[in-house]
């Protein structure tokens, strides 16, 4: 290979709080609307939280038959359809792809936590003889995400799954991005998805103190970079791209949304949970990022934040933005998918990716809208 290749983006798919289509999503997101409402999935009553941003109106029937659907748990059937859905935008199949050159990239940064959590309760229930599924280990390994949109689409490039916490779909799209511009594949689809909002789920993040317990208003709870933040969002749901290489992508006559030009990656080195109170983790993976796409701090217009709305993290990022873009800081357009679709996990840097793409094709971001008394005020002109 004689020179790095150039990687565009040119499906995407999205099931999310906000709408089960890739439309859907973004007309939640151009709208403002937020997805947090009182669980469905179980009874939260004695939850110190009781909300969530949960996937409305899904039935696995719709998109699966009955015999499917049972082998997958839920993060997995979420990644299926977000994939097929940026596939079928991308073209891919239609354009006679060499199959052997496509990849499934994904991340998820808890898997099968349903499947785990049911199989384990049905065993506790029991009287010690183990009665457990054939399907649940495969329902619950992570990489079940990445191999069943393999398989369903006969795909047989680079199959694996990250697993970095919030970060797992970010990981997996530089992964994808740069198996693509190392010329190691045509094409991959990447992305993110997670279902963690069940009793261990909820319970466990409770337990860590990190969630909003916001019970009297779930639709302004999460909300990033106010002064008034108590915790995170639990949320759910997939976000997938179809990431393809620049000539491969022009010469069958794709539409491309928009272009990667560099990824950044980095570790706090700080804490299990809390993040570095000085942000020089998060300085640290934007310099990296800027360096890999040579590009000037000067050279941004927008960021889509982390933006938890937990008081240690979102205070850190801002530190960080400020030490990486200096007086520039002050002219960026920032805010947070998360103020409307909660935290999703690993689905969250996957369905942020995805506004970002549509912000390069139409040229609006969504505002941080559940920001009410801004952390500090604007320094903007």
């Amino acid at each position: 290979m004689s020179s790095i290749r150039r990687v565009v983006v040119t499906g995407l798919g999205a099931i999310t709080p906000l709408g089960n289509t890739a439309p859907a999503y973004w007309e939640g997101l151009r709208t403002g609307t937020s997805g947090a409402a009182t669980i469905t999935r179980f009874d939260p009553t004695k939850f110190k939280t009781r909300f969530a941003c949960e996937v409305k109106g899904y039935e696995p029937d719709t998109f699966f038959d009955r015999k499917e659907h049972r082998k997958m748990d839920l993060f997995t059937q979420f990644a299926v359809i977000a994939a097929d859905e940026a596939i079928a935008d991308s073209g891919l199949l239609e354009s006679g792809v060499d199959k052997d050159r496509v990849g499934v990239i994904w991340g998820s940064g808890i898997g099968g936590l349903k499947s785990l959590q049911e199989e384990c309760f049905q065993f506790e229930r029991g009287d010690g003889t183990p009665r457990y599924s054939p399907f649940f280990i495969p329902r619950m390994i992570a990489d079940s995400s990445s191999g069943n949109i393999s398989i369903k689409n006969g795909f047989r490039g680079p199959n694996f799954v990250t697993t970095s916490a919030c970060a797992s779909s970010n990981d997996a799209i530089i992964a994808a991005f740069n198996n693509i511009r190392l010329g190691l594949a045509d094409a991959v689809v990447t992305g993110g998805s997670e279902a963690a909002i069940t009793e261990s789920g909820v319970g466990g993040f409770n337990a860590l103190k990190a969630m909003s317990e916001r019970n009297d208003d779930p639709a302004s709870a999460s909300r990033p970079y106010d002064k008034d933040r108590d915790g995170f969002v639990l949320g759910e749901g997939a976000g997938a791209l179809v990431l393809e290489e620049y000539e491969h992508a022009k010469a069958r006559g794709a539409k491309m949304y928009a272009e990667l030009i560099g990824g950044g990656m980095s570790s706090d080195a700080y804490h299990i949970t809390a993040p570095d109170p000085s942000g020089e983790g998060v300085v640290l993976v934007m310099k990296n990022a800027l360096r890999d796409a040579g590009i000037q701090p000067e050279d941004v217009d927008y960021i889509n934040t982390h933006g938890t709305s937990t008081p240690l993290g979102d205070g850190a990022e801002i530190k960080a933005i400020e030490k990486v873009f200096g007086e520039h800081a002050a002219k960026l357009n920032i805010s947070s998918t998360k103020s409307m679709t909660g935290i999703c996990w690993a689905a969250r840097v996957a369905s942020k990716r995805w506004p970002v793409c549509w912000l390069c094709s139409t040229a609006w971001c969504h505002p941080p809208s559940t920001c009410i008394r801004p952390t500090r005020k604007s320094t903007r002109p």
